[in-house]
């Protein structure tokens, strides 16, 4: 292998291991809000959220089965085991009520309202 090539991949991964850096402090710097799902109950059941901004909503099963937090609307849907923590990443919303739901427990349903 020649010294360029050599010099070449170092450079890359350099370049590659920076970006993913700033990528992770770029997800820490979200407005973040959170979530408790408990055998069909949500806590809360309003999220009120920047529009304009993307989210991070953090997720924590506190109950004894598995909840599924699921949004049509907003194509997002994550399953977690009983006591587990999550988390998901919403793009910048419109001024706008946005449903979500436990798709284990019909009846937990919520909403995040982006102001």
């Amino acid at each position: 292998m020649s010294v360029y090539r050599k010099i070449a991949g170092f450079a890359s991964a350099v370049i590659i291991a920076m970006a993913s850096v700033g990528t992770a402090a770029h997800a820490d710097d979200l407005p973040t809000f959170k979530l408790e799902m408990a055998d069909g109950k949500l806590n809360p059941a309003r999220i009120d959220v920047p529009a304009g901004k993307r989210i991070k909503i953090e997720i924590r099963n506190t109950g004894k089965g598995a909840v599924e937090f699921e949004s049509v609307e907003l194509r997002k849907e994550k399953v977690l085991a009983p006591g587990a923590d999550s988390f998901v990443v919403i793009a910048p919303l419109d001024p706008g009520q946005y449903k979500f739901f436990d798709d284990f427990h019909q009846t937990a349903q919520g909403v995040i309202v982006a102001k």
